[in-house]
């Protein structure tokens, strides 16, 4: 472990200034797991004045004894350094914020607040070497893998009802288990979660279902009775058996679904739109399994997903991105049945912008079926199929001339022989794109002016047939079709 040279600069300062100094929280727990802290915090016997008066380049703009200095360093994580007078807090009357503050000169107190025993050590340079203070046995809880309340867990998940979400996400963010009664007093007191602002919420539910293991983090919010208070839509899914095509009741399909959309490592719009892509089903269901249907809801499945990203307030943007995706998650694709014009309309239904996203949909919600393959043959045909047809088609639009400009260059009348000299150089074009350049074509028209008709429509036929095969060829060999 190393402390980098400005928490040390900061923290040495503080001592020779006769106060005490160390850092703490999930810094400490980071250095200890050998990975680089994302901030530092650092706590102090110093009152709020004494540290400014230290750190001249500093601001204090809250009630809690924070207060932040200005490093200079060139490492975002060490910018700005927030140091915190030792304090003790009060009765939590909205479950988030304590009543009031008050300033203590022991760090044992100061960390005895913290959340998480892993939150609850300090740490400062001594002599070349570094100095733990873990009162509550962090380091073992740590090494054990276990995520533990400090002290009573009933009393700290009442003092910070947000504790109760943060403990699942460090679980699965730091692959750690939550020890038993601290488990237990989630359960008990899940309902506190609802007095929490929903942006808190959502930022905490953005970490879960961004995390490697976000399978395992929504199943541990449904077994706490979280879920219940932030997505109760998806819980309607717990134990709704579906049909013969299906070997997963809803809430499972739609969870393990979200694993594989995880391990794709796919964006947070496509990953919420995958968790919710079934959240309708157990609205939309009719007969019993294994012949249920569950028509519309892909409809009904949107309206929801809309109302549920924006009760969590959720960017305008993502609630729309994940919205259209549930909407048309229900595509159907048979090879020899669909024509091409099936697929344009797919796309302009879709948007060609969303349809790599809808496509990494279909194959996470494929895998949380239980099928072996995520992109099958039929989806590899589907992406021939839409790459083929989004293609400018090899006409003459993409000549550098038209037929207006041989009528006035070359003194043409118009007619069927105008058509035919176009098509004669748009296949000189697709052997030689540099040939598209209007003195060339201009050139080449003139010399075309006297030859007959119907074989300047041959030759160009010939020609253009030839490259859209060979496009064709290569699109097919990209997508092993």
């Amino acid at each position: 472990m190393k402390i980098p040279q400005e928490i040390s600069q900061i923290i040495e300062k503080l001592q020779s200034a006769n106060f005490e100094a160390f850092a703490v929280g999930g810094c400490v727990r980071d250095l200890l797991r050998n990975v680089k802290p994302k901030d530092w915090d650092i706590a102090t016997s110093a009152k709020p004045n004494q540290i400014q008066k230290i750190f001249p380049k500093s601001f204090y703009e809250n009630t809690f004894g924070t207060v932040t200095v200005q490093t200079g360093s060139q490492d975002d994580s060490l910018k700005d350094v927030e140091i915190t007078t030792y304090r003790v807090e009060t009765e939590y009357s909205d479950k988030r914020h304590p009543d009031r503050v008050s300033f203590t000169e022991n760090l044992k107190e100061d960390l005895a607040r913290r959340d998480f025993t892993i939150n609850a050590m300090g740490l400062k340079p001594v002599d070349g070497k570094l100095e733990i203070v873990d009162p509550f046995n962090g380091q073992e809880d740590l090494n054990s893998k276990l995520i533990r309340a400090v002290g009573n867990p009933e009393e700290r998940f009442s003092e910070d009802a947000l504790r109760l979400l943060r403990a699942i996400r460090f679980a699965i963010t730091l692959q750690l288990e939550i020890e038993k009664e601290t488990f237990a007093a989630i359960k008990k007191l899940a309902g506190n979660l609802a007095r929490v602002s929903r942006e808190r919420v959502r930022d905490e539910l953005i970490k879960i279902v961004m995390s490697p293991d976000a399978e395992k983090g929504i199943y541990l919010l449904q077994e706490s009775g979280l879920l219940e208070y932030i997505i109760p839509e998806l819980v309607e899914g717990v134990g709704v058996e579906q049909n013969k095509h299906h070997v997963f009741t809803v809430f499972d399909h739609n969870v393990k679904s979200l694993g594989y959309s995880a391990k794709s490592n796919d964006p947070l719009h496509i990953r919420l739109a995958v968790l919710l892509h079934d959240v309708a089903k157990p609205r939309t269901k009719r007969g019993k399994s294994p012949d249920a249907t569950f028509y519309g809801h892909d409809i009904v499945g949107a309206s929801m997903t809309q109302k549920i990203l924006t009760r969590l307030k959720f960017p305008n943007k993502i609630v729309d991105q994940a919205a259209h995706l549930v909407r048309n998650h229900l595509f159907v694709y048979d090879i020899g049945k669909v024509t091409e014009a099936g697929v344009r309309r797919l796309l302009k239904r879709v948007g060609k912008e969303n349809f790599q996203d809808l496509l990494k949909l279909r194959m996470a919600e494929r895998l949380g079926s239980g099928v072996p393959k995520a992109r099958p043959y039929r989806l590899r045909h589907l992406e021939f199929m839409a790459d083929k047809v989004s293609h400018d088609p090899l006409s003459t639009k993409m000549l550098k001339i038209n037929g207006h400009d041989l009528i006035e260059k070359l003194k043409l009348t118009p007619g069927p022989k105008i058509g035919a000299i176009m098509d004669v150089l748009l296949a000189e074009v697709l052997k030689d794109p540099k040939k598209n350049t209007k003195s060339f074509l201009l050139e080449k028209a003139q010399k075309l002016i006297d030859e007959d008709l119907s074989q300047l429509r041959n030759r160009a036929k010939d020609t253009v047939s030839e490259k859209e095969k060979e496009r064709e060829e290569e699109i097919k060999k990209k997508y092993h079709v």
